[in-house]
Formats: C-alpha cells, sequence, structure tokens
C-alpha cells in the first residue's frame, strides 16, 4: 500500500449522517428509538425521530377532530423524548430532531427519508397480528431497497 492509499480513509467519518426512526408510541418503536439513539451516538449522527400522524377518512367524515387529537399525540411525544432526553444529559448525548409527516406510515417514513436525506432507518416490529398476512411497514422498508433497515423486536 503507498502512503496516498493509507491517507485516503479517514477514521470517524464513514457511516450514516442521518439515523431516521420511526415513533409511534408502541412499545417496540420506543426501543427501535433507544436503538436508533444508540447507534446515533456512536456515529455521530443527526437522530431524526419521525412521528406519522394518521389520516383517518372515516373520522374526519364523522366530524371527529383527528387533526387535533394527532397533534396532541405527537406533543405527548415530543414530551417524553425531550424527558428522556433530560435525563441523560451529560452522560448520554446525541443530537436529534423531532419531525411528524401526515398519511398512512409507510408512504410517512418513506417521504420523511427522501426530505431528510436518511442514511439508515430503523423502525419497531410491527404488534398488530394481521401484519403477518398483508406485510408490515418493516418488510415494505426492507423490499423497497432505498435504505439499510433495521427492525428492533
Amino acid at each position: 500500500m503507498t502512503d496516498q492509499q493509507a491517507h485516503q480513509f479517514e477514521r470517524g467519518t464513514d457511516g450514516p449522517k442521518v439515523i431516521l426512526v420511526g415513533l409511534d408510541g408502541s412499545d417496540s418503536s420506543l426501543r427501535a428509538v433507544a436503538y436508533a439513539a444508540g447507534l446515533a451516538r456512536r456515529q455521530h449522527a443527526l437522530l431524526a425521530i419521525v412521528y406519522v400522524q394518521p389520516v383517518l377518512a372515516a373520522s374526519a367524515a364523522l366530524g371527529v377532530p383527528v387533526a387535533g387529537t394527532t397533534d396532541e399525540i405527537a406533543e405527548q411525544l415530543v414530551a417524553e423524548i425531550r424527558e428522556a432526553a433530560e435525563q441523560v444529559k451529560g452522560i448520554f448525548e446525541v443530537r436529534w430532531e423531532f419531525h411528524t409527516f401526515r398519511g398512512d406510515p409507510y408512504s410517512g417514513l418513506v417521504k420523511a427519508a427522501d426530505e431528510l436525506q436518511a442514511d439508515a432507518v430503523v423502525v419497531g416490529a410491527s404488534e398488530q397480528a394481521g401484519h403477518r398476512f398483508v406485510g408490515s411497514v418493516a418488510v415494505r422498508l426492507v423490499k423497497a431497497g432505498r435504505w439499510p433497515v433495521t427492525v428492533v423486536p
């Protein structure tokens, strides 16, 4: 190996710059956030936490204020994340941002990954039995083949 080849690689500059993680408040999504936070800390990457606000057409048609309810959920999730970040401040530092998108979970995460230029996507395993037959968000993200996807149980 020549001297020039040896200097082309810089330790600490490889790896993802943006790690996107989906959060919906479920236990598996909370574990995914914790896992992704560890990855982001070790890689010195930005942790982009994404909550996809569902669009419930049937509820909206019946006059139920869906947007207000999903906004409250998003605010609650941000408060929980801030509280957790404060508890580990000084011990566990990670740069993070919280984003919300509207739509179905798969499309929302794809849109978020594109807009935020994610290098990796982390999601929790589906906790719904029907997804074994229909396909979970995680399986659909893996099949899309556009980012490395980690599924946290």
